[in-house]
């Protein structure tokens, strides 16, 4: 129990510094932005009950809008990402329901079952992200552009780095 503790409050750090030292600094385009943070809340245990997933979610936010100066910007897009977290994960429930000592990620359920969990997951929290960052439908067609262009980005880096950093359960 306190191993995975100190688990989960190590991934969060990394989680948080990889997208505030690598990926807010990285510039492909004006709409291309990765937010890898998000796979901290991805990657919760199936067990945790929605208060603390959505407690959780706030943390991670307010850690990446403290590194930005971005007040409230991706903590309220996080923590309505961990809103609907449970639901999705409800949607994609395999037959047998979830193993409750495996993570919800690519070495436990697949890398299908990964990306359509986590796409519109990503998505909502892309969309409230860039919609009260633009706070204006002046330039909607580009907000929806940076929103869907932003998830696919987002997905290829959380998917490779899921591949990368958890080892396969055998």
């Amino acid at each position: 129990m306190i191993k995975r503790r100190i688990f989960y409050i190590f991934f969060l750090a990394i989680s948080v510094l990889v997208q505030v030292l690598i990926f807010d600094r990285i510039t492909l385009s004006s709409v291309f932005l990765v937010q890898y943070y998000v796979i901290f809340v991805l990657l919760l245990p199936f067990n945790l009950n929605k208060y603390s997933v959505l407690f959780l979610a706030l943390l991670s936010g307010l850690l990446v809008d403290i590194f930005n100066s971005t007040p409230g910007l991706h903590s309220s897009a996080i923590v309505f990402m961990g809103y609907f977290r449970n639901f999705f994960l409800n949607i994609y429930s395999p037959r047998d329901g979830y193993d409750q000592n495996k993570l919800p990620g690519i070495q436990s359920y697949g890398t299908g079952w990964f990306i359509r969990y986590s796409f519109f997951l990503i998505l909502i929290h892309n969309f409230v992200l860039f919609i009260l960052e633009a706070f204006s439908l002046e330039n909607f067609g580009q907000t929806l552009l940076k929103i869907f262009a932003s998830t696919i980005a987002t997905i290829v880096f959380v998917v490779l780095g899921n591949i990368i950093f958890f080892k396969r359960n055998k």
